[in-house]
């Protein structure tokens, strides 16, 4: 008995460590240098949280902001980023078996400065945000992963009151709700989130709503949007203000229920909040800041939805834009663009707070890091 018991534990370790591995990393850069790798693919050991490279991919400029399509299959990229009068979106595939990632074909991103790219949840629209030029593309993505021609492309010309930095719309991030149902756009520019319908049937799916945005405070700067597992909460991170602010939400309607720092009180300027993130389980949330701080503010989140403070986690590195936390909610990975880093750390998954395991992968200008399962 005890024999056959030892059996099935070998058996059940081999396959878990073979499943572990199926979890790759995906890095973009700002990097203009067409020799260099500037998108890289690593595996992530699950068990020991350690990177191993596999795959990258040459001949592009500036591929700052990735995505994954629902299969992993494919990886689509903002391109010609941070380029006067340019802007483009690629795709590539991703073959894990071969460990492979290649180039398949680029699309006009339709405006300067393209900075976030997502993908419905069918895999057959993609959607780009402009950040200089303030507007949302659309495109249709044929089924052997290539982008097809230009859908749709919303401008927008409001600005707000910062005279520096919001004489303009500036749109800059593209998310779709848990239901795939609508899309809501961060406008940096103009202090709002914009809201449309999304309809994936139609060949033109995005479509107005009664309610084509809601006000933030002004110079908040919205950027980044994430929405809570439990589909009733969505989570705005505010670069210029420093803050997140909380929103109930139901069928394409959010209604503010609470703001809150990223930053301790005694911080009070030089904000440069980034990225925005919740734990698979729904109990944590987790925010970049950049600038004087260069770290990561991590929220207990209650029944409610609110949040509270509980601590604080350096990126050990400079400017930390993008960062992700794998499916199994083991991991978090944290991207350093000015001393081009990449950090993985372990989670507590009790506490939330974070663990250093890996600092060793060093890639210039490294700008976004996406996580996914295949």
């Amino acid at each position: 008995m005890k024999l056959k018991t030892l059996f099935f534990t070998i058996v059940f370790l081999a396959t878990f460590n073979l499943f572990a591995q199926n979890t790759y990393v995906f890095l973009g850069s700002y990097n203009r240098d067409k020799t260099a790798e500037s998108i890289q693919v690593y595996q992530l050991d699950t068990l020991k949280g350690k990177l191993t490279k596999v795959a990258s991919a040459k001949d592009l400029i500036n591929p700052s902001y990735l995505t994954l399509s629902p299969n992993g299959k494919f990886v689509y990229a903002c391109t010609d980023t941070k380029t006067p009068n340019a802007g483009s979106v690629s795709s590539f595939e991703f073959n894990s078996k071969n460990k492979t990632l290649t180039f398949l074909n680029k699309q006009s991103s339709g405006g300067e400065n393209p900075v976030y790219v997502s993908v419905h949840k069918g895999g057959k629209w993609l959607v780009n945000a402009n950040y200089t030029e303030g507007s949302v593309s659309v495109h249709p993505l044929l089924e052997n992963g290539k982008i097809d021609s230009l859908a749709q492309n919303f401008q927008y010309m409001d600005g707000s009151v910062n005279k520096e930095r919001q004489t303009r719309s500036h749109v800059h991030s593209a998310v779709f709700s848990p239901q795939n149902d609508y899309l809501f756009l961060p406008d940096l520019g103009a202090d709002k989130i914009r809201c449309y319908q999304f309809d994936k049937n139609k060949k033109q799916p995005l479509l107005e709503t009664k309610n084509p945005f809601i006000k933030t405070d002004l110079e908040a700067g919205p950027r980044h949007f994430t929405f809570h597992p439990n589909q009733k909460f969505g989570y705005c991170i505010e670069e210029m203000a420093g803050a997140i602010s909380v929103y109930q939400y139901e069928n394409g309607s959010l209604k503010k229920i609470q703001r809150i720092n990223t930053h301790p009180e005694k911080i009070k300027s030089g904000f440069e909040s980034s990225d925005i993130h919740i734990s698979p389980d729904g109990k944590f949330l987790y925010a970049t800041n950049r600038g004087k701080e260069n770290n990561i503010a991590i929220f207990s989140i209650d029944e409610n939805g609110l949040l509270k403070n509980i601590g604080y986690q350096s990126t050990l590195g400079k400017h930390p834009r993008i960062f992700a936390i794998d499916e199994s909610g083991n991991f978090l990975i944290a991207t350093n663009v000015i001393s081009g880093n990449v950090v993985v750390f372990k989670r507590n998954q009790k506490t939330g707070m974070l663990k250093k395991i890996e600092n060793k992968v060093k890639i210039e200008n490294v700008s976004c890091v996406q996580i996914k399962r295949i």
